[in-house]
């Protein structure tokens, strides 16, 4: 079974992003071993220079670094990312048991992105929309549309 880690910059708070991503990490037991990883968000003033914001993107992507276990195909969430549809993210999940890698994990960033070391570092980078969305929302995203693509594997009718 296929190994899928989401690490996340940031903490969810809100009660309806919880129990969206409990909802869809129950659905997905049945077709992965889903981990889902927080890294604290390093805390910067109200308005920080980008000095101050590029040293905490590179604290977080030290945090980042150290929970993609080894064998990874790592997908960075960014804004840089190429777009792609449900069935063409599903080309991402083998189907045959043959796994050139043993862990898919999918990167999202904090409120300021990833550091580019971390994208530079992903086999893909993936954008949702060119529209902007708060990272947590971007979490319930992502995990729908991995469920989505083992619905669409399986042939279900779950996506239409």
């Amino acid at each position: 079974m296929l190994s899928v880690h989401v690490v996340c910059v940031g903490k969810l708070k809100e009660t309806f992003y919880k129990d969206a991503c409990a909802e869809y990490a129950k659905r997905l037991s049945a077709y992965c071993r889903l981990t889902l990883t927080e890294i604290p968000e390093v805390k910067l003033p109200q308005k920080p220079s980008q000095s101050e914001i590029s040293a905490a993107l590179e604290k977080e992507s030290a945090a980042i670094r150290a929970k993609i276990p080894p064998n990874s195909r790592v997908v960075a969430l960014c804004i840089e990312g190429r777009m792609r549809s449900s069935e063409e993210l599903v080309r991402m999940f083998p189907t045959d048991g043959c796994l050139a890698y043993k862990h898919l994990v999918f990167l999202i960033g904090g409120s300021y992105g990833l550091h580019p070391a971390v994208k530079a570092d992903a086999q893909m980078l993936l954008s949702m929309s060119p529209m902007t969305f708060p990272h947590h929302l971007a979490r319930v995203m992502l995990l729908e549309q991995i469920y989505r693509a083992f619905k669409i594997q399986e042939g279900s009718a779950y996506h239409k």
